[in-house]
């Protein structure tokens, strides 16, 4: 179970193309950014393993969902992207994970659309800041090609591999998502701890949820 979801059963459900669909929509489409890419790869490569899936359709089939999903985010941004930073947040869009995607941009450049690939929410919304910031096609090209095949090839290989070499490995299921989930989510609490302003506003909304009272300045607590 992934957050109340059976992994394995709901990627039996929907077949390959039920994960070649998830894969394409979590790497170019707005309403992606929820869905879970890393845990779905390394899971149906796990399933590969025990003859549920071919891996060379599998491995190949994410791959080009992830490449052609970030170019059709890409082509998004570049003709209409600029008006999402005057869209009101919705249920399905916040502007803060535009505005986070944008700031892994500026300091990562074109190496964003490989790294963003293991880095949850923004890997949704990378390509379409590539394409607001207008960056040249071709080198967007080959940068989606590498991290789609990195991202959606290699982590697939990696629950195929684990599934072969690990006896029982369906046992270790679980805590082996919620490793690649926390890992996932590093990149995402360091730049939260990093910077002030998200550091403060986290700290206040724990306060909130735990009834604390605000801290006296000077003091410390």
């Amino acid at each position: 179970m992934t957050f109340g979801i059976d992994m394995i059963e709901a990627i039996k459900t929907v077949g390959l193309i039920g994960v070649f669909l998830v894969v394409f929509a979590e790497s170019g489409l707005l309403i992606g950014f929820f869905l879970p890419g890393d845990s779905l790869l390394f899971t149906a490569g796990f399933l590969a393993s025990q003859g549920f899936f071919s891996l060379p359709v599998l491995a190949i089939g994410c791959g080009l969902a992830a490449i052609i999903g970030d170019s059709v985010g890409y082509t998004f941004g570049r003709r209409v992207g600029r008006r999402l930073f005057e869209r009101e947040d919705s249920a399905l869009f916040k502007k803060k994970h535009l505005a986070a995607a944008e700031g892994f941009y500026e300091k990562h450049g074109a190496k964003t659309i490989v790294l963003a690939r293991f880095v949850p929410i923004v890997r949704t919304f990378a390509p379409i800041v590539a394409g607001i910031g207008e960056m040249e096609y071709r080198k967007f090209v080959t940068y989606n090609i590498v991290g789609g095949l990195l991202w959606g090839v290699g982590v697939t290989i990696g629950g195929y591999v684990l599934g072969s070499v690990i006896p029982d490995v369906d046992k270790y299921l679980l805590p082996i998502i919620i490793v690649i989930i926390f890992v996932s989510l590093l990149p995402s609490v360091y730049h939260v701890l990093k910077d002030k302003e998200m550091r403060d506003g986290l700290i206040g909304m724990v306060r909130r949820v735990l009834h604390l009272s605000p801290a006296t300045p000077g003091t410390g607590e």
